[in-house]
Order: structure tokens, then sequence, then C-alpha cells
């Protein structure tokens, strides 16, 4: 374990990556500090890096230790790959100004609630002992942050959500999940951007396609992006998915 300054450990992850721990528990400041970092990583970049992934309070940075060695050991012969990348990386870290906000894009996502599309949403609204309809008004009155990416291609794990409407995962999980479903799972709301088994309340649908693999990048969220739930119509849902055709 590997202190780099007092908010950051940094911890070996096999023998071609490491973790970066920002931070304890979820919240907007040390993901912003994820974020900081990843943006770092991405605009300086060290010899042997291949990726970095971001998550809620850490972030997973993936290099080539040959490369590492070869490009950076010519005069610390002695360090091994891990050592030199850390290094690279406690050193982009004191660049990180706690002061600067990142702008967020904000993204917008249509929602078709309840009915076939969001078949859990009348027992949303029974564990809360509210409205269907208040159910989804608190649901659209959120701006949520997406942390991070994970679970399927695309998934977007999201804080944010307003508690009054946070409910427990389905006691019994579904074989399958249609693709779009937007689903709630204790204080976290997400979207299913496949079809896959999944225990979360589904409360309703999006027409959009999260994960694009033909294009790039190929997933239409990113981890920073700032989410807004939009209620819309059946004739608009539809409207949608004719525009995809």
């Amino acid at each position: 374990m590997t202190h780099c300054f007092p908010e950051a450990i940094i911890k070996p992850l096999g023998d071609s990556a490491l973790i970066v721990q920002l931070g304890e528990g979820i919240s907007p400041s040390i993901h912003q500090k994820v974020q900081a970092l990843s943006m770092l990583l991405n605009t300086y970049p060290f010899d042997g890096f291949v990726e970095s992934v971001p998550a809620f309070n850490n972030i997973t940075i993936h290099y080539d230790p040959v490369l590492v060695l070869n490009h950076l050991a010519n005069n610390q012969p002695s360090l091994t790959s891990f050592q030199i990348v850390c290094s690279n990386v406690n050193e982009l870290i004191q660049h990180i100004d706690d002061s600067q906000k990142l702008e967020a894009r904000l993204v917008e996502i249509p929602v078709l609630y309840g009915g076939e599309y969001g078949p859990d949403l009348d027992d949303v609204a029974s564990y809360h002992n509210i409205s269907p309809e208040e159910v989804i008004r608190i649901h659209t009155q959120s701006e949520c942050l997406v942390y991070m990416l994970g679970f399927a291609p695309g998934f977007p794990f999201m804080g944010g959500m307003d508690e009054r409407i946070a409910t427990p995962r389905r006691e019994t999980p579904r074989l399958s999940i249609t693709p779009g479903s937007v689903g709630i799972a204790g204080k976290q709301t997400g979207v299913y951007p496949l079809e896959t088994p999944g225990g979360w309340q589904i409360i309703g649908r999006t027409p959009l396609d999260l994960f694009r693999p033909d294009l790039s990048p190929p997933t239409l969220l990113q981890a920073g992006d700032k989410i807004k739930f939009v209620q819309i119509s059946p004739e608009e849902y539809h409207t949608y998915k004719e525009k995809k055709r």
C-alpha cells in the first residue's frame, strides 16, 4: 500500500493495473477528484498507459508493464513497473485542483413511465405510500450524477436520486430486463443498456440506446455526466423509436 498524499492511497491490482483510492463513501466532491485525475491521465499519459476506469471514489489505471520498464526504467533500473507508474500517478495527483469545478455534460433521458414499460412503478409507490404520479414527479425532479459505468456495457450507476423514492431491490430478480428499462435499487437509479437479468425496480423505459457498439465512444453516457429524466407519452416514445430506424 502506497500513500501518495493524505487523501489518496494507491494499491496494485495484479501486475498491470493499480487502484487509486481518493476518499471513502459516495460524494460529488470525491468523484470530482476522480474525474480530475482521469482527465489529467488522458491529457498527460505516461509511457505504457493503457486506460483509466473511474468509479465512485477511486480510479483503476491499466498499463503495459513492459512498455513502462522499457521507456521509464533506463535511469531507474531497480524499480518495478508498479513503482514507476505510482510515481507518475503521484505527480499527477499533486496537480488536482479542488477549487476547480469541472463542467459536467447535462443529458436528458426521455422516459415512458408505468404500465408494461414500468411494471414496478405501482410497487415503488405503494412502498412509500404515495401515488405513482408522485414517484414520477420526484424521479424527474432529481438531477443525477453518473459515477461510473459497469455491470453491463454502458450501464450508468447514478447518485443524487431523491431518497423519498429509494426502494430495495426486488426479492426475486427477473431473468430478463428489456433494454432501456429505468430502475431503482436502494438510493440509486439506473438504465439497463442491454437485455440482462436484474433485480432493480423497473419504473419506466427510455427509447434511447445507451450502448452503441458501432459508434465511438460506444456508450451514450460517461462518468461525470449529469442526468435529467423527462417524462414522455406513449406517442412520443414511439416517435423516438421511429427516428432511430
